[in-house]
């Protein structure tokens, strides 16, 4: 495949990781050069070359991703996940989680990605109370013409302090403040019961999936209800979740709506739809393991996220992260 164009100078630093699933060709072919001509300095691309059964690269060489970042005396002001899928939870037990996390916090690099590299995010914040963000990955910037709205965010999401964020839509009367924090519903249940999940008591949780019927959803709900996560929180936001796409093959009635009805109801908290987060291309980019605070007001809920760190992105080029033809 060609080589990513230079970065223009003055670029920051985008150290790229392959933790989990194989990076599709395609993706890479068009993600790389398009981040480049924008303005980021590429770090351990060849990561994303490698494929294993279904992971990108044996479980050794994907922890080499992140342990080689601990030989270097600077980090750089990004580290980003190639993809999800799975295989991150592989790697947990050999994860230098302590010297990871300790650098993380004092280099205040941002470490972005969601889905199944989410497990990697809450086994950094439950062992070492590292925080991250919630963003795109590589494969984001490596579709035809990359979302216009998932970019702005992107951007808008690691360079500015104390940002907001306004879900519209009839949600509950509440309002407070905790560490927002979250991920793939899939992976925290998975982690239930294991070290790697966070014990954050009055936080804010936040949820997605992506090709799960209904029932499933609520399944995974009802571990998290049961291992005691939701009654800890103070209010629980769910992104999107693909129902469109699935209907209960028992009950077409039993839909998204009926899950979410029985989330309040075991829950105990406020319940907020439409965080604009998941498996979709207009996705925002939100800290995650920080505080924030939340306001409910009739027809929208407000979300402030705050102390977390952020970079300087005035030499990134905007337009060339949406080109439609970046090579």
């Amino acid at each position: 495949m060609p080589s990513p164009a230079q970065p223009s100078q003055a670029s920051l630093r985008l150290y790229l990781t392959a933790c989990s699933g194989i990076v599709p060709e395609k993706q890479r072919q068009l993600a790389l050069p398009r981040l480049a001509r924008a303005g980021f300095s590429l770090e351990n691309a060849a990561a994303l070359n490698r494929a294993y059964q279904r992971f990108a690269g044996t479980d050794a060489e994907r922890l080499s991703d992140l342990h080689a970042l601990l030989d270097q005396p600077q980090w750089p002001q990004l580290i980003m996940a190639g993809r999800g899928g799975y295989g991150a939870m592989r790697l947990l037990p050999k994860l230098d989680l302590a010297r990871l996390g300790a650098r993380l916090k004092e280099s205040r690099s941002l470490l972005i990605g969601y889905s199944d590299f989410c497990a990697i995010q809450l086994a950094l914040l439950a062992k070492t109370g590292a925080g991250s963000f919630a963003g795109p990955m590589l494969g984001d910037f490596g579709s035809a013409a990359p979302n216009a709205y998932a970019v702005s965010e992107f951007i808008a999401g690691i360079s500015t302090p104390r940002r907001g964020l306004r879900i519209a839509g009839r949600q509950p009367q509440a309002s407070g403040e905790g560490i927002f924090w979250g991920g793939n519903l899939s992976v925290l249940s998975s982690l239930a019961g294991t070290p790697y999940l966070p014990d954050i008591k009055g936080g804010l949780l936040f949820l997605e999936d992506v090709g799960e019927q209904p029932y499933r959803i609520e399944r995974m709900l009802q571990q998290l209800h049961l291992a005691g996560v939701l009654a800890k929180q103070k209010a629980i936001f769910l992104g999107d979740f693909s129902m469109q796409r699935h209907v209960d093959v028992y009950d077409p009635h039993y839909n998204f709506d009926a899950v979410v009805a029985e989330l309040r109801r075991i829950s105990g908290v406020p319940v907020f739809t439409g965080l604009p987060f998941g498996h979709i291309a207009a996705k925002t980019t939100m800290p995650l393991g920080f505080p924030a605070r939340f306001q409910a007001e009739g027809d929208s809920v407000t979300l402030q996220f705050l102390d977390y760190p952020t970079v300087d992105t005035s030499a990134i080029q905007i337009p060339a992260l949406m080109a439609e033809h970046p090579v």
